[in-house]
Parts: C-alpha cells; sequence; structure tokens
C-alpha cells in the first residue's frame, strides 16, 4: 500500500501493481478449482470424503445411482445370483466389468431382462466375473465385483459401474471409484468392499470363475448360458452383444424346459 495525495491525513489506496498481483492469484485460484472439477466429473475425488454406508442420494453419488435402485429394488439377491433360486430358468453371463462390449448388454437389455422374467419369479440369473481383457481395470473390477456380493449387492454394483464405464485400458477403475460406486448402493459398507478384495473368499472366488471360463473355452464376453432348472446350462450363440429377440426367445424356451 502506498499513499496517495498531500498534506494531513491522507487516503490511502492500492497500488495498480499490487492490485493487478492480487487479480492475478484470485484468477489462479478459480482456474484451479475450475480444473478439479471438470477433471473430477464434479465428484470428490478422495475415498475419505465418501460415506460410511452407501446412499444414492449423497452429494457425490453416481450417475444412475436412483435409476438402478428402482432397477433391482425387491427382487432376492444373494452373493452372485439375482432372482428366485426356484425360478425355471437360469441365465448365466461371464461379463468383464472393463468390456465395452458388456456395458452394452448391462445398459440396453439387462433392465428388460430383469423386469420381464427376473422380477416374475420366472428367470434367476448367475453372474460370473470374469477378467478376460487387460489389468489392472479388469482384476479390478472382478475383485471388486465379486466382494460387492458378500454384501448381496453385486448386481446393483455392477450395474452402477456399467452406467459410468471409462474407456478401455485408461486405468479408470481406481480405488476412488470403487469406493465412489459402493458408497452410491443403498446400505453398502464402503470400507467393507475396499477391504474384501483381498479376503481369501474373494480369491477363491475369482480362481473358480477363471477356472470355469478356462476349462470351457471361453474367449469373448458377455459369454451367455441358459438352462431349465435341473438341466445342463448351455451357451447362447454367438458369444457377444446378444440380438435382443432371440434371447428373449431362448430365456422363453429355458422357461418351458
Amino acid at each position: 500500500m502506498r499513499s496517495k495525495g498531500g498534506g494531513g491525513a491522507r487516503a490511502r489506496q492500492a497500488s495498480p501493481r499490487a492490485l493487478a498481483i492480487a487479480g492475478g492469484v484470485v484468477l489462479l485460484v478459480v482456474i484451479a478449482v475450475v480444473l478439479g472439477v471438470v477433471l473430477s466429473g464434479g465428484k470428490k475425488s478422495s475415498s475419505t470424503n465418501v460415506p460410511a454406508l452407501g446412499n444414492r442420494n449423497w452429494v457425490g453419488a453416481l450417475d444412475g445411482s436412483p435409476q438402478i435402485y428402482n432397477e433391482f429394488k425387491g427382487i432376492p439377491e444373494a452373493g452372485l445370483i439375482l432372482g428366485n433360486p426356484n425360478a425355471p430358468a437360469t441365465l448365466t453371463e461371464f461379463i468383464d466389468l472393463q468390456c465395452p462390449v458388456c456395458k452394452d448388454f448391462e445398459n440396453t437389455q439387462f433392465p428388460t431382462l430383469v423386469q420381464k422374467y427376473v422380477r416374475t419369479g420366472k428367470l434367476n440369473v448367475r453372474m460370473e466375473p470374469w477378467s478376460i481383457l487387460s489389468a489392472p481395470d479388469s482384476p479390478r473390477g472382478q475383485a471388486a465385483t465379486i466382494a460387492a456380493s458378500l454384501q448381496n449387492k453385486a448386481f446393483q454394483f455392477a450395474a452402477l459401474l456399467y452406467l459410468n464405464q471409462g474407456l478401455e485400458d485408461t486405468g479408470w477403475l481406481t480405488e476412488d471409484f470403487i469406493s465412489h460406486d459402493a458408497a452410491s448402493v443403498d446400505g453398502m459398507d464402503t470400507r467393507r468392499v475396499l477391504d474384501d478384495q483381498t479376503a481369501s473368499e474373494v480369491k477363491n472366488t475369482v480362481n473358480d470363475v477363471d477356472g470355469q471360463a478356462s476349462a470351457q473355452n471361453f474367449s469373448a464376453t458377455p459369454t451367455l448360458l441358459l438352462n431349465h432348472k435341473g438341466q445342463k446350462a448351455h451357451v447362447f450363440n454367438p458369444p457377444g452383444l446378444p440380438d435382443p429377440a432371440k434371447l428373449q426367445s431362448a430365456i422363453e424356451a429355458a422357461i418351458q424346459g
């Protein structure tokens, strides 16, 4: 600051140089804040900011959280099985959480199958989270989804992940992303999902899923299998994104036995 004017008590004004410096600092702070919001997608980036118990309505919830809540609300879920365990037919899905084709299937076709067949008790779904693509995203998504299944919330967790899936091979599926996903599912213990990724039960399931896929020479995701209760599952061909009408026709045939 410098004095300006002559004689007696003089008014004090900031110099143009000081004002310019202060303005520049403010501008840099604003730019930093804006960039932080843009790069984080408008959500907090640290897992320390998420609630301990998941809530679809918390301020940092992933996009589509209420939609996913409504899609699965009231449907029984146990581990990696969705729907009535005594349903006459089962759809088994080998999926990779990083796979963009799986994303298309889960976002565009699976909700219809849930509403039409699972919710009505005609079909249950067995999820087999598989890591067929590259690290770190595929194995991390596999372990996290299986960890979510220990709280009977694997389908909500996976569905929300697919709605917000990043680009393949970009390292998008971070621990922070997993914690935000978990915190966006009602009632999920966020910390437990992170901790359970390395649990022996999760590792055993990973080995089992990978072993099944290898033994049956599966080479693509999603690979879908169908069977009537008590009968041997058969692969719905071809693997990859199915034709919706053909898949529903095959499901109805499996229901009838």
